[in-house]
């Protein structure tokens, strides 16, 4: 038919001029299927070395080898990408920037690009470190940096437009007390902020797309209950059976914690994560779980300056878990630096930064009864 063109794939190698280019595809995981076909199903063929040797496009009719083409794909996230397209995938995890990086990056790169941009000069803005470090805690939640770059770039346009009203401009600081006069408040809190030992409250450790960052979960004991456990904020389903599973293996040996095993039927247990409009799921937070249950159980409180991260199991071992370095690098921004992870994930230790590493007490264990000796206070 008139304007009937080539696919992307053979368009892209006619452009590349070669049959063995490398051929990136930008964020897989936003694919969707409509009326005109399924993209997820057409790249099947495309992505699998037994079939792309005789790829046929609907334009050309005729086999084409793709065999000698190095195909790149890029995703924010696995869990949207169909699960045949991804088995023909090696998935490769990058890991988010630190804060020093995104400093760094910010200085190098970011600040000159945003002014030369808006045909300013550097002798015109100035931004100090004290800045930049307050927009990336305060106004961006990101493993990248580009909510950095348009934050910068929304001061930089300001000025800009303030030196277009006013003529001349003297030479304009941006600092640490001067930023929200141009983004208004912080819309992230500090991390930092003082944390107390509490009765069945843990902190654990999560890694989200944005990156690590601290969870706190809390459990109450419900009077007059029927012994269920009630769960909320926003919980997924491996979360969810986390947290029963945790709950069994503590029943199970009430004995030995020197709970009485009527309270487990007179009783209900309410498990909470805050920031419930958030989706949570994962193993990860298993021992957080398990150690703010029992904590609640025993009226012992835990100790706020210890966050922990491990999956457990109905036999009490604590399993590995991933995304260690994100969850080092939230708890150090939050002030803690005693830190209880799988001896599984003891070589891990090693992709945390030497300079945050270092500041840092890892505690590898092998069961939940080594948590809770070092989590809860007075545990008897």
């Amino acid at each position: 038919y008139i304007g009937a063109m080539p696919g992307r794939i053979i368009y892209g190698l006619k452009d590349a001029g070669v049959n063995n280019p490398v051929f990136l595809l930008d964020e897989i995981d936003k694919l969707s299927s409509d009326m005109r076909g399924d993209p997820a199903s057409a790249l099947l063929e495309v992505l699998d070395p037994e079939q792309n040797k005789t790829f046929r496009d609907r334009y050309i009719e005729i086999p084409f080898d793709l065999s000698n083409v190095l195909f790149i794909t890029t995703a924010n996230t696995l869990e949207t990408i169909p699960a045949p397209l991804l088995d023909r995938m090696e998935v490769i995890s990058l890991d988010g920037y630190t804060l020093e990086e995104k400093e760094e990056i910010a200085k190098r790169y970011l600040i000159p690009k945003r002014i030369r941009m808006n045909g300013l000069t550097e002798d015109k803005v100035e931004f100090a470190p004290d800045a930049v470090t307050e927009i990336i805690k305060g106004y961006t939640m990101e493993a990248g940096v580009r909510n950095l770059e348009r934050n910068i770039d929304s001061i930089v346009r300001k000025i800009a437009t303030k030196l277009a009203k006013e003529g001349k401009l003297k030479r304009q600081k941006v600092t640490a007390k001067t930023v929200s006069s141009y983004l208004g408040g912080a819309r992230f809190s500090d991390d930092s902020e003082k944390r107390e030992d509490e009765v069945g409250a843990a902190t654990g450790l999560a890694w989200t797309a944005y990156g690590g960052t601290t969870l706190t979960i809390e459990v109450s004991l419900i009077n007059g209950g029927k012994g269920e456990i009630l769960l909320t904020g926003k919980l997924g389903d491996v979360m969810k059976e986390s947290a029963r599973a945790a709950l069994s293996y503590i029943r199970a040996n009430a004995q030995k914690y020197n709970i009485d095993e009527e309270i487990f039927t007179t009783h209900d247990l309410h498990v909470h994560v805050p920031e419930g409009a958030t989706p949570k799921d994962g193993p990860s937070a298993g021992i957080t779980l398990a150690t703010a249950i029992l904590s609640a159980l025993t009226e012992r409180k835990v100790r706020s300056d210890i966050a922990m991260t491990g999956e457990i199991t109905l036999r009490g071992k604590v399993l590995a878990i991933g995304g260690l370095k994100e969850k080092a690098l939230a708890a150090f921004r939050a002030g803690i630096t005693d830190i209880i992870i799988p001896f599984a994930n003891k070589k891990d230790i090693e992709d945390v930064p030497k300079n945050i590493a270092k500041k840092i007490n890892f505690i590898p264990v092998k069961t939940a009864e080594e948590v809770f000796a070092l989590a809860i206070k007075d545990l008897k």
